[in-house]
């Protein structure tokens, strides 16, 4: 990241310089508070296009195959469950496929102006439609299906089909909510036989009654979009084609960025985003209420929100800024998810908000005892640096820190975490790097119109030299990879952990627009965030698309989803450059043995084959699309989900029997600190169900050197707790 600020710096009067220039061609003078401005809409494609082609790594070409990409993206964001336009419309926006390029170069609304007006007209009539399938009772008898994979779907030739698919929609959804009101009825008898239980036609009026609230809860969020927001959408389908890294921030999603990066926000502590009609768990913030709660879980799939004692809200098809509108909320107020688990199972989870800092993303370290042998496990959920204070924390600080407590602690081995880390400051990698190397190349880069720069650690200095595990999953990506990608060609560690990253290898610019307009009349235009660098391995490969590959892959129960760069539309593609000059790691007599016996190890542990074989079923059960609107066989089908589960219960019950511990200093800080000694103790209970650090303190063991010998290790760790006590 500190690369990425000096590549603004130089840059940035060069740049002001041109676009001043180009703005000064217009004498728009416009109203920021104004909803529909056609002037300011120009304006903002004409910057945006000129920013991304002067500082985009690699501009796409403006030509019919961009315009098609564009076409694809918008139709698809604005009506994803093909529930409002009809195949008609599409026919009629289909003439503008190959012609959104020269529109984009001529500042041509034509096209937006278009669907725009149809797709208000659209969810106006759907209105309607709605609230007249709901004035009636389902017949849940009734022997049919519904697909709801939306993508291979047709659009609605007709009104009467548009009608029938409005209906079965509504008809899941309020069968699914009929279902689980049936079993609540059935366990409260159960735990209170006194207790009347409530009749079918109350239940189903009920269910109706909560769909129409969503419904109109729906399109009331909906008729307080107003053109910008929809203007929106359409810029960001275009900024999508140069690559899915580029973005537009809207005023709005800017002043969300900024808040974002003052240190806390009130909430659950889960990070969303969308999928097709579903809101989606992306990751939980270690420390935040989701978090303790153990319940919520990467991949969750959010139905619907409640506040309080308050009616569920359905918000399936809603905006994912409603959605989070909704999850956040003060400290100490309860809200109720409805959650579809990976597995396809039903759960309410109940969170009480509180205050999410950004602290618990800090590096922590922890002790295991094993085998009579001393392990450090260090976590670094991402890579920090304070740009503003430079005496501030930073990873590479923090790091230095953690290696040099664990080494007057006497451990024999380190395990480096960045399971699940985005990335962060450059600046730091390299550091962190430096720490386990003499010197040398950690990172190259090359930025657009520029030659190749190599990131060195110059500090002959090495903090560890012993054995070292760098632990990776699915979501490592950006820095994690680069710090993996060094680790790995240097031989200098072991990368244990999913088949490969998450392949990141770009890095982007935030541009705040209003900076390049001379007139203070102009309203705010928001911010691009743009691709300007791209980072390559110092064997010469790129981590874009590839990642980095482990050297023990262990199962995943993700392995098989889609969820990494490569399977994002238009992503950039992987390359390489010229090696740069470097020596591998020398003190590494056991790096391949380790290897191989990890590689046994895992082919041998039944908790691994149950975490395959729960992988497999998981992408199976991602691909059944079609539910059967029968409530018997609705029931019989959620019934049969229910006991597959049942199998892989196991792996939530695994425990590895290690037990471990904080360091010194830190202890210290609990006794005064419940709610750090709560952070650590969970983390600690997280550790000793985890197979996969299990896995990581054998690698370390098998990367012992012969002079260190287990019994007499023991021996001394008894004698140095009789001196102790």
């Amino acid at each position: 990241m500190n690369t990425i600020i000096n590549f603004m710096k130089r840059n940035y009067k060069i740049i002001l310089v041109v676009v001043c220039i180009t703005v000064t061609l217009f004498a728009f003078k416009m109203n920021g508070s104004k909803d529909n401005d056609p002037e300011k809409d120009k304006l903002l494609l004409e910057l945006l296009t000129f920013v991304i082609e002067k500082q985009h790594y690699n501009p796409a070409a403006i030509d019919d195959n961009f315009s098609k990409g564009i076409y694809k993206d918008y139709i698809e964001a604005l009506d994803p469950s093909k529930r409002f336009f009809l195949q008609s419309d599409i026919n009629e926006f289909s003439k503008y496929e190959y012609q959104l390029d020269d529109q984009l170069i001529n500042k041509d609304l034509t096209f937006f102006n278009l669907t725009y007006a149809r797709l208000v007209q659209r969810m106006n009539e759907s209105t309607k439609i709605y609230k007249s399938i709901l004035s009636k009772p389902f017949d849940y008898t009734t022997d049919e299906t519904i697909n709801i994979d939306y993508d291979k779907a047709p659009y609605p030739k007709d009104a009467a089909e548009l009608n029938d698919k409005w209906r079965k929609q509504i008809k899941l959804s309020t069968l699914s909510s009929l279902v689980d009101k049936q079993k609540i009825e059935q366990d409260k008898k159960k735990n209170d036989p006194s207790y009347k239980v409530k009749s079918y036609d109350v239940l189903e009026k009920e269910t109706r009654d909560i769909s129409g609230k969503s419904l109109d809860e729906y399109f009331g969020f909906i008729k307080d979009l107003n053109r910008n927001d929809w203007f929106s959408v359409y810029i960001n389908s275009i900024t999508a084609r140069f690559d899915p890294h580029t973005n537009y921030f809207a005023p709005e999603e800017k002043a969300r960025f900024d808040v974002s990066i003052s240190g806390k926000l009130e909430g659950i502590g889960a990070r969303l985003q969308k999928k097709n009609d579903f809101t989606e768990i992306t990751e939980l913030i270690s420390g935040g209420p989701a978090w303790r709660g153990k319940l919520l879980e990467a991949g969750d799939l959010i139905m619907k929100v409640g506040q309080g004692n308050k009616e569920a809200v359905e918000v399936i098809g809603m905006r994912l800024d409603d959605v989070v509108k909704k999850i956040k909320g003060p400290k100490g107020s309860e809200v109720r998810l409805t959650v579809k688990k990976v597995d396809g199972t039903i759960k309410v989870i109940s969170i009480v908000r509180d205050i999410v800092e950004i602290e618990e993303t800090y590096a922590k370290s922890s002790i295991v005892n094993k085998n009579g042998l001393k392990y450090g496990v260090i976590y670094l959920p991402k890579f920090y640096i304070d740009f503003v204070n430079k005496n501030g924390r930073d990873a590479g600080k923090d790091i230095a820190l953690e290696v040099d407590r664990l080494k007057k602690a006497g451990v024999n081995g380190i395990v480096l975490d960045v399971r699940d880390d985005g990335g962060g400051s450059l600046s730091t990698v390299v550091d962190i790097a430096g720490l386990f190397i003499e010197q040398g190349p950690i990172v190259q880069i090359k930025s657009a119109g520029r030659k190749k720069e190599v990131l060195y650690d110059r500090d002959p200095k090495i903090e560890w030299d012993g054995p070292l595990v760098i632990m990776v999953n699915g979501f490592s990506a950006s820095a994690s990879e680069i710090l993996a990608a060094a680790i790995q060609d240097y031989k200098r560690g072991i990368i244990i952990g999913s088949k490969q990253t998450y392949g990141k290898g770009t890095v982007q610019n935030v541009f705040d627009l209003n900076e390049f307009v001379r007139s203070s009349l102009v309203g705010d235009l928001g911010a691009l965030k743009t691709t300007t660098q791209k980072f390559y391995r110092i064997n010469g490969g790129s981590t874009q698309i590839e990642g980095v590959r482990s050297d023990i892959v262990m199962p995943d129960r993700y392995a098989y989803l889609k969820m990494g760069e490569r399977d994002i539309d238009n992503a950039m593609p992987w390359d390489k450059i010229d090696k740069a000059d470097y020596n591998e790691w020398s003190n590494n007599n056991n790096f391949s043995q380790a290897i191989v016996n990890s590689k046994n190890r895992i082919l041998s542990n039944s908790q691994f084959q149950l975490i395959e074989e729960n992988a497999k079923w998981i992408d199976n059960r991602s691909k059944e699309n079609v539910y059967n609107l029968n409530i018997n066989k609705f029931k019989s089908a959620q019934a049969e989900i229910e006991e597959k589960a049942k199998k892989y219960k196991p792996l939530s019950d695994y425990k590895n029997n290690l037990i471990f511990t904080s360091l010194p200093y830190e202890k210290v800080i609990m006794n005064n600190d419940v709610t750090l000694k709560e952070k650590r103790d969970r983390w600690h209970e997280a550790l000793s169900k985890d197979i996969y650090v299990e896995e990581a303190l054998n690698v370390l063991d098998d990367l012992q050197t012969k002079s260190i010998s287990k019994t007499n290790m023991s021996t001394k760790l008894k004698k140095d707790n009789l001196v102790k006590s």
